[in-house]
């Protein structure tokens, strides 16, 4: 089993910034990819990035690249979603994932509530 706690959500205005946070728990070495999801009100839950344990390997949904980044701290078993130029349609709660590869993701955190006015 894996633990995730995300932290960092919150209400910021069109054009501004957040900085998302997971922290990881349990299994984590089996389930070594992380990434993040999201899910906008009436909507379905949606792909938003994906990370390797090395971060090496990194993937975005398209409508996120350039303004999204993902990154990760395995000391501290935390990654984080850089979100800048951030617009209203980025508003959904955030969720975040570990699996065993950035195409699988098994495990998810309660999500973190970003709501963006405009």
């Amino acid at each position: 089993q894996v633990q995730l706690v995300e932290s960092g959500g919150g209400l910021v205005q069109a054009g501004g910034s957040l900085r998302l946070s997971c922290a990881a728990s349990g299994r984590t070495s089996s389930n070594s990819a992380m990434g993040w999801f999201r899910q906008a009100p009436g909507k379905e839950r949606e792909f938003v990035a994906t990370i390797s344990w090395s971060g090496g390997s990194t993937v975005y949904a398209d409508s996120v690249k350039g303004r999204l980044t993902i990154s990760r701290d395995n000391a501290k078993n935390t990654v984080y979603l850089q979100m800048n130029s951030l617009k209203p349609e980025d508003t959904a709660v955030y969720y975040c994932g570990a699996g065993p590869t950035v195409y699988r993701l098994d495990y998810w955190g309660q999500g973190t509530q970003v709501t963006v006015s405009s």
